[in-house]
Formats: C-alpha cells, structure tokens, sequence
C-alpha cells in the first residue's frame, strides 16, 4: 500500500513551491566589506544573490523580513527560472506581499497569501483578486515606464523581449492521483498515512497533522481557512503548459503538473517555538499561518515605504517614528530581476555577471544546472547554497544520499568547497568558492550534462497518447520546460501567462502517461 519508491512520479514536472524552510539570505552569505561593496549611488553596501529554481519568492521574503537584524544593505535578488508561469506567480506573490496596508489588511492579506500560494482551488473573493492582480501585471508587463513607476522593486530588462512580451490552472488533481496511485487510489487514505509518518515524520517534518496531509492529497487545499465548501474555484496560478503524445501528434496542453506527494507545508512551519504557548498551534497548516502573517507584518515596512515615495509629509513621518534597530527601508532598498529561462549555462559570458554574486542558490530540482560555468559568477568567498531532496516522498534513503553525494561532486567541479564550520544539516548543503577556482576545472566523476537525480529532474514530454478529449490544446501555445535546457524559441509569453483567460483554463480530467507517472 505505499507509494511507488523511487519512481518520483508525486514531484511533478513543475515546481510551484519550495521543499525546505524559508532561509535569510544575509546569514548565508559572506560578511560584505563596507568600503569595497559601496554603491556609489545609492551609498549602500550590496548583497547580490542568484536564485535558480526557488519558484516561490520564500527565501527573499524572509530575508526582507528579517533585515532589520543587519546593517543596512541594497539587495539586489537575480531569479532564474524554467517557465514563464513561474515568473508570473512571483511577480504576483510579491505584488501581494507588499499590497498597501489600507488597501488588504494584515488577516486578508495573509489568508490570501497562503491560498494563492499553496491550494489548488480559492474561494471565490481570493480568486478575484488573482483575476485582478493578473490584469494590472498584464498591462503593466508590456509598458516599462509605468512598470517602474508602479513596481519599482521589480526588473524585468534582463528577459528576452520575446519572454517579456509574450508573458500569462487548471485543476487535474484528482485524475493526477488517481494515475499516481494507481491500484492503490482506493486505499489512498492508507498511502497518505503511510507516507507521512514513514517518510515525512521519519525526516524531521512532525509538525504535519494527519489530517490535514490527507485533506491536501485528497482535494489540493493545504491551507483551509474556511469552511470546506467556500473552496471551488481553480488556482489559475498553479497552471503550467506541456507537451503530450496524442494520436501521434504533439499537443500542448496547460494542466496541474506540479507536486502532489509531498505539499507545501515545509516551507513555513519551520519555526513553532516562536509562537506563544498559550496559542500554540497543532498542525502545519496553523504554524505557517502564523508565521506568514508575522513575515507580511514585517515585510509591510518595505510596502510603505514603497508608497511614501513622491509623498514628502509622509516620507518624513516614516522616518521620524522607526522601530528600535530598524534601519527604515527604501522604495529602492531591493530589486528583483528576473533572468532569460535558458541562461544558467550562459551568464558567465556577461561581464557584468561573471564573479559578481556573493551567494548562489540552487533548489533541488535544478541541481543539473550547477558547473563551473555557473561557479564562475560567484565571487571568490561567495558561498552556494544547494537545496537536498530530503523531504521528497517518493525517493528512497539510498537515493537520497547518492543525491548528496552528487551535489558534493557538482560544487567541487563548479570550484567550490564545504563550507568550514557549517552546522550539520540534511536539507541544505552549504560550500564557499575557493580563491582559486578556476573556470573549466572539471570534476572527471561528473560530465557535464549529466541528470544530478532521474526522480528530480523528470522528463516532461509524454510518449504515451492521451485518451480523446481528455487534452485542451493551447491557443498561442506555451513555453516547453525541460530539465536540462529549454528550447531556443518559447512561443508562451509572460502577458499571455498573465492574460490567461478562466475559461482556458477548465480541464476535467488527465492525459494518461506512463512513463512520468503523470
């Protein structure tokens, strides 16, 4: 009655949130000298990251949220993704985030938030407010003037204009597990459980209640603020695009092909003991609520500040009144840039890349993307932080360390070394790049190209045919995510991923496909 192990069918073949805690990026980059990192125009020191595969903002939001804790510093956050969607949702998740106060208090904002971001249905209120949100970011996408003006914080230059230009859920998921579960699908209460407390509970997530696994299996709703009936509508951001074999014939269709073995409650329920004991929360769902809301409390500051800007009376009285050791932020203290879809193995070639990143982050499902090309944009001392799949339910303990034991590989051949001093952990892997690495030191144990875990890295395209009717094809089609590289011509579009409309995005059933479990 388990779940097929090893077969790393429940991970999907696209990522919508991440599978290990929230980190602050400060603490997990070199101290940064004042006087050689000076932003000559904004007299700051700087703190420059790239991110590959972080797909859900987590880990800049708890940095902005916990900068108060540092000196000052301008943060400069470069995103690298494999799908136009997912660029779209973080833009979406960090417009939300940074939503004027008076105009979504701090419980509607923080509801929202974790609705949007881990259910696969809303209620009806939180799904207007996505269908709004994407309108204005649709409109806005196109226009870079008024996209700075209304989005300061938000970079989108670095995108091919044929990504920029062309930028826009559908909810499968109870024909995704029945397909996953296969024979097992009547017993899949026993299947949850199983996994769970053998799997899950066995690698340091107990916070997980029983109940709420098996309601999130069963239905896609992680996060149940109300009562159960008020859930109905599809999470449109959740929808990806994909490839399928139909009749011979190539069909795009858009679809839910993201995880449904392990869900999104890792991320945020990383820190109970923060939470009062007279309110302690029991399950996952409950911490990350709490600890959400007390991330949007903190990261609010950066949102007024963002609307002081222009407003001299309330500038002044923002800077007159900041909390105690809290360095009052700027409309300008961070920018996200996102970065072209297929360039991982091609920014070294820029200058203004190449050995500029103090801290390089790499998630688990793009572990395949980490070289010496890439080690090249870390400066010398920068550090790398490297998701493990340790909270991936479908891979074996065997697996999992063959895993680790190619991430200890990769770094090495990318000119990195174990970070001296680390603190033990088995959900990150933490290395710093040596002074004298050198680009196109190879590491004969790993060829370049070489998947890092077949079960993380799925192939996405499906050999099996699809039953009639059951794929809806897509009109302007969509970007082709693989794992290793993404074609040279996306026909998808960001406005397009944007402008996505509902009735696109209905689909009742699931394609069959043998091959990737999907």
């Amino acid at each position: 009655m388990t779940t097929p192990a090893g077969s790393g069918r429940g991970f999907g073949s696209v990522s919508w949130w991440g599978l290990s805690p929230a980190l602050d990026l400060q603490a997990e980059s070199p101290p940064v000298d004042p006087d050689s990192q000076a932003d000559t125009v904004h007299s700051t020191p700087e703190l420059d990251v790239l991110l590959l595969g972080s797909v859900d903002g987590r880990h800049l939001l708890r940095t902005l949220s916990r900068a108060k804790l540092w000196p000052r510093r301008r943060f400069n956050f470069f995103v690298l993704e494999n799908n136009l969607e997912a660029v779209a949702r973080h833009m979406l998740i960090f417009s939300l985030a940074l939503e004027d106060p008076e105009k979504m208090g701090l419980q509607e904002r923080s509801e929202t938030f974790l609705e949007v971001w881990g259910n696969a249905l809303l209620r009806p209120p939180v799904a207007a407010f996505v269908r709004a949100q994407a309108d204005l970011l649709a409109h806005l996408v196109p226009e870079p003037d008024r996209l700075e003006e209304q989005l300061p914080w938000l970079s989108l230059r670095a995108l091919k204009f044929r990504e920029r230009d062309a930028l826009e859920a559908v909810r499968l998921w109870d024909s995704r597990l029945r397909h996953y579960l296969g024979s097992r699908y009547d017993a899949r209460h026993g299947v949850s459980d199983w996994d769970l407390r053998m799997k899950l509970h066995d690698r340091g997530a107990q916070v997980i209640h029983t109940q709420e696994f098996r309601r999130w299996r069963d239905t896609g709703v992680a996060f149940e603020l109300r009562d159960s009936s008020a859930y109905h509508v599809p999470n449109r951001t959740l929808a990806s695009g994909r490839l399928l074999s139909y009749r011979g014939e190539r069909v795009a269709a858009r679809g839910y092909w993201g995880d449904i073995a392990t869900g999104p409650f890792v991320a945020f329920a990383d820190e109970p003991g923060t939470i009062p004991l007279q309110t302690q929360p029991v399950t996952a769902g409950e911490i990350t609520q709490h600890n959400v809301t007390e991330l949007l409390r903190e990261v609010a500051a950066w949102g007024r500040a963002r609307a002081s800007r222009g407003d001299p009376e309330e500038q002044q009285r923002s800077e007159a009144s900041p909390e105690p050791g809290t360095p009052a932020p700027t409309p300008e203290s961070f920018t996200v840039h996102f970065l072209p879809l297929n360039s991982a193995e091609t920014l070294h070639h820029k200058s203004c890349y190449n050995g500029r990143f103090q801290l390089l982050y790499v998630a688990c499902g793009v572990v395949h993307l980490l070289s010496p090309e890439l080690g090249a944009c870390v400066a010398p001392g920068g550090n790398l932080i490297v998701e493990l799949a340790r909270y991936l339910v479908d891979v074996r303990q065997e697996q999992l360390q063959g895993f680790n034991t190619q991430v200890g590989e990769r770094a090495q051949a990318a000119g990195f070394a174990p970070q001296t001093g680390a603190r033990p952990s088995e959900t990150f892997a933490r290395f710093c790049k040596s002074q004298d690495s050198a680009l196109g030191s190879t590491d004969p144990a790993v060829e370049p190209g070489t998947p890092s875990l077949d079960v993380v890295a799925q192939p996405l395209e499906a050999s099996s045919p699809a039953p009639e009717g059951l794929t809806q094809p897509l009109e302007g089609g969509t970007p082709h995510w693989e794992p290793c590289q993404l074609p040279s011509e996306s026909p998808g579009s960001l406005s397009e991923v944007l402008a996505q409309p509902q009735g696109a995005l209905a689909l009742s059933n699931c394609e069959s496909d043998s091959n990737t479990g999907v």
